[in-house]
Formats: structure tokens, C-alpha cells, sequence
């Protein structure tokens, strides 16, 4: 049953209950035509259930479903295989970003998404996104999308939510886990550059005008289940961040922090996003130092096999 859009939750939202987030839609997808392009790195735990989220593309003959294996130690490949209407494509390099530039070699239609492979999406969410960019109205732009942090720990769970009360510019395309662009679009930057932080890059090529949320059922972004994997994720973000040059704009978002708190909870809320925020900074910038910036951290807790499929 396709839910009207005034029930769906808002964008970027943190959902705490499995019945938060609607169910797929009905939408005839059989005249679609584009792209979703996977970049995969070890990703066996959850590539089937992102797979299985996309049944209904994978069987729209102007659709193509592309995973890109990246330096893949485990069964990515084969378990991406067992499904139909996918091509799997490996190359040695283990590099998200050379891995999307695979990917733009080897489709063929537009428009086209790159969807990060432990994100669960209703295809006709991603058709609504082809449909707004072949319009030609924007060149740029994501479906809705929410934070699954059902099972998440309570330092993480209160983190999400204190992020979720500051305001984010209303047509960020970065920290969904996927954003599209249509043949126009892509010859803007030709190729994907060799970043840390990939979407905030993508998102920096447009300007406001030029790109858009569009208004759809959500991808489901699972947060880290504990405090590692969200240190991880967050320091990861901040070498992006500091390597892109991007601003903290950690002065208006305390701001926007402590005009939240209504009461203990969201002092407590307030509490974990600060020392969280700080640990990861501080992590990031020792490793930039020891390290240089191409190291990938990543939340391995929120990566575990299982059900749970939109």
C-alpha cells in the first residue's frame, strides 16, 4: 500500500520502531529507465539485503543494477551474483571511489544513483528520483531518507537524536547514502575525484538550484549499533570534512544544540553528541597525522546479516 506523503517521516528523521518506516510501494516501475550504481567493499553481511530491496528494479528491463566489488577479501561477489538482473563487476583496487568510476564505465543508461550497499530503498523511490532529474528541472539529487536506529545503543540512539534537531540545509544531497545525477549532470565533474568524504564532494559540484530532495518512502540508513562503530563513522566523516576544507559550523550547531534541550533526556541527548563529537575529532586528527587521510574507517556493528528488508 503506497502511504500518502504527509505520514511519511521527515527527512533525515531517527526511527526507533520497525513500523516507523512504510512499507515499499506499489508504483508501476516498468517504463523506468537509469542506473544504480553499487560500490561494495566486504560487504557479504548486508549486500543481499540491499539486493533484495531493489526485487522489483532488478526486473525492470530499463534498469540496471550494478555492484562493484572493490578489493573484496569475502563472498561480496558471490552473494551479489545469486540474484537476478544484477551485474557484478570486480576490480583489485579497494577504493570506493574507483569503484564508482567502474561503474560509470560500465553502465549505459541514465539517469543514474550510486547507492552505498548496506542501503535499504523502495524502488520507486529511486524511479521518483530518475523521473525528477529526466524532467530537467534539477541536474542533482537523493530520495528521502531516515536513520534506523532500532537495537542502537542508548549513547548512540541519544546521539542520532540530538542531530536530528539541528537544522540541515534543505537540499543537502550528503549522509544519505545515495544521490543520483543524470547525464548533464555527471559531465559537470567527469569523474569522481579521490576523496574521503564522496558525497559531500558530489554535493558541492551543484549548486541549490540545480539539485533536490525528493519527496519519497525513505532509504533506510542504519546507524552504528555502538559506541565504536559510531566513533568510527564519525571520524571518518571529519577527515572528509577536513580534507574537503568543509566547516564544522560547530559554533551555530552548539547553538542549535542547546536551544533544543526541553528536559533531562534532551540535555542527556546533548551530553553524548558533544563527548561523542570531540572523541571523534580527536581520533580523526591523530590519525591524519600518523597515517595521512586514505585510511577507511567504518561501522562494522550496523554490517551483521540479517532480515529487516523495507
Amino acid at each position: 500500500m503506497t502511504r500518502h506523503p504527509a505520514q511519511l517521516p521527515e527527512d533525515g528523521a531517527v526511527v526507533f520502531r520497525a513500523d516507523s518506516i512504510p512499507a515499499p510501494s506499489g508504483t508501476d516501475l516498468s517504463a523506468a529507465v537509469g542506473a544504480v550504481i553499487i560500490p561494495a567493499h566486504d560487504e557479504a553481511g548486508v549486500i543481499a539485503r540491499t539486493l533484495r530491496s531493489l526485487e522489483r528494479l532488478r526486473a525492470t528491463p530499463g534498469v540496471e543494477v550494478i555492484v562493484v566489488c572493490n578489493g573484496c577479501t569475502d563472498d561480496t561477489a558471490r552473494v551479489a551474483r545469486g540474484f537476478d538482473g544484477v551485474r557484478v563487476d570486480e576490480i583489485a583496487q579497494a577504493s570506493k571511489i574507483a569503484a564508482l568510476n567502474h561503474g560509470d564505465e560500465i553502465a549505459t543508461t541514465w539517469p543514474r544513483i550510486y547507492l552505498d550497499a548496506d542501503i535499504e530503498v523502495d524502488p520507486a523511490s529511486i524511479v521518483a528520483v530518475f523521473d525528477a532529474i529526466a524532467a530537467g528541472h534539477v541536474i542533482a539529487a537523493r530520495p528521502s531518507f531516515v536513520y534506523d536506529a532500532i537495537g542502537a545503543s542508548i549513547p548512540v540512539r541519544s546521539y542520532y537524536r540530538a542531530r536530528s534537531r539541528i537544522p540541515a540545509p534543505p537540499r543537502r544531497l550528503w549522509g544519505a547514502g545515495g544521490y543520483a545525477t543524470g547525464e548533464r549532470g555527471h559531465a559537470r565533474f567527469g569523474q569522481f575525484a579521490t576523496v574521503t568524504a564522496d558525497d559531500s564532494w558530489f554535493d558541492a559540484q551543484f549548486s541549490d538550484d540545480e539539485k533536490t530532495v525528493v519527496r519519497t518512502s525513505p532509504m533506510r540508513v542504519r546507524t552504528p549499533r555502538d559506541v565504536a562503530g559510531l566513533l568510527a563513522v564519525l571520524a571518518r566523516q571529519r577527515r572528509g570534512y577536513l580534507e574537503l576544507g568543509i566547516s564544522s559550523h560547530a559554533g551555530s550547531r552548539g547553538r542549535s544544540l542547546l536551544a533544543s534541550i526541553r528536559g533531562p533526556r534532551s540535555a542527556l541527548d546533548v551530553g553524548w553528541y558533544t563527548l561523542l563529537t570531540v572523541m571523534s575529532r580527536r581520533r580523526a586528527e591523530r590519525a591524519m597525522r600518523m597515517r595521512g587521510t586514505r585510511d577507511w574507517e567504518r561501522d562494522g556493528s550496523s554490517r551483521e546479516s540479517g532480515e529487516g528488508v523495507l
